[in-house]
């Protein structure tokens, strides 16, 4: 692993985009990597947050359970995703669990080694605070936007932000059950269930052994920015 390879891995969103060529070899030096096999915890809810993980390869889900008991799905972790990183900064408990969903790469960086990289490298530890701010701002817009959206248009974003890009864009990244895109979605398996046979009935989306494929992408997008 080296700068190149990870700077390409990165998204424009991740916590680590901002950072140097110098920096992220340091960073590629120190790490190390894993192998998690489908069904393996590479974070677990309430662990001691020593370690960030950069996805290199595969896909993993992103969960917590809240405080009634309900499993709440986060997200859909990919390669470039940047893992355990409130914990790893703020020295507390994990705040969700990470799991394979398929066979996962990822390198380890342990804060002992990250404390000295940001020694080493004057302004990485700003460039991080913002990195955070802009999160933070951006999953604020996002629950204030899913609250006053109805459950059509919450699905449709939520199908959107699964979808696959270029050539396969309209596959979802993950084969996702009624139950478990309503966890994800924020909605009941009855809801979810309702609208994407109605969707089906108008040639939005097919449904074929559970898989959903979106045939209409541009009435996806229109029903999603709808109040």
């Amino acid at each position: 692993m080296d700068a190149a390879t990870l700077a390409q891995m990165l998204s424009a969103q991740s916590l680590l985009a901002g950072c140097a060529a110098e920096e992220l070899a340091d960073i590629a030096a120190r790490g190390t990597v894993r192998s998690f096999k489908p069904g393996t915890s590479i974070i677990l809810q309430g662990d001691p947050g020593d370690t960030l993980w950069i996805v290199l390869k595969g896909l993993a889900r992103v969960s917590m359970v809240a405080a009634n008991g309900r499993e709440i799905v986060l997200d859909y972790a990919e390669r470039g995703a940047v893992l355990g990183e409130i914990a790893f900064l703020d020295g507390g408990e994990r705040t969700a669990t990470v799991e394979a969903i398929e066979p996962v790469e990822a390198l380890g960086l342990t804060r002992a080694a990250f404390g000295e990289i940001v020694g080493k490298h004057q302004g990485l530890a700003m460039r991080l605070l913002q990195a955070m701010a802009r999160r933070l701002r951006q999953n604020n817009t996002v629950i204030e936007a899913d609250r006053a959206y109805t459950s059509g248009p919450r699905l449709a974003r939520f199908l959107l932000r699964l979808m696959m890009g270029g050539e396969d864009e309209t596959r979802l990244k993950i084969a996702l059950s009624q139950g478990e895109l309503g966890n994800f979605a924020g909605m009941s398996r009855e809801q979810i269930n309702r609208q994407l046979s109605a969707w089906a009935d108008g040639g939005i989306v097919a449904l074929k052994s559970g898989q959903v494929t979106v045939l209409d992408r541009e009435a996806l997008v229109d029903i999603a920015e709808a109040w």
